[in-house]
């Protein structure tokens, strides 16, 4: 798990092939006119969901992890407070995994909880269980899926 701001994204570039295009996506991008959903950027190796809702409590957020995805979740409007737990240390599943949906959620607590603020990102890899959109108001973030 990584968070940063996205001033500092080139540091993290080097970690995958597509890291620099779906950086220069996240700068490039007006997400004020960009309308919630999936955004095709290179097929399905490389493809954002624009997300914007309530908030929700931290009671009602499950973990989730990915095995086929990683995931670079970048903040442009409110504060989505994340949580996170290494995956190894997950032990009570919620759901199978969902192929499919490329999912799985758990009913373990987070070990951290990590404030993302407008103009940072978390990058989560598939040993990263999380827990976004929690915050008492909205918040409108892209979610960049980068295959693995």
């Amino acid at each position: 798990m990584i968070l940063a701001s996205l001033a500092e994204a080139d540091r993290y570039v080097a970690l995958h092939p597509l890291f620099a295009r779906a950086f220069a996506f996240l700068r490039g991008t007006d997400f004020k006119t960009l309308d919630p959903g999936r955004h095709a950027i290179q097929g399905d190796q490389l493809f954002a969901i624009v997300e914007a809702c309530a908030g929700r409590a931290r009671a009602e957020a499950k973990l989730e992890c990915h095995r086929r995805y990683i995931d670079i979740q970048l903040v442009f409007e409110g504060v989505d407070e994340m949580g996170w737990k290494p995956l190894a240390e997950c032990l009570d599943p919620a759901t199978d995994y969902d192929a499919a949906r490329d999912i799985r959620f758990f009913n373990d607590a987070p070990a951290s909880w990590i404030a993302t603020p407008p103009g940072s990102f978390c990058l989560f890899f598939p040993d990263d269980a999380h827990a976004p959109l929690v915050s008492a108001g909205m918040i409108r973030k892209a979610v960049v899926k980068i295959a693995v």
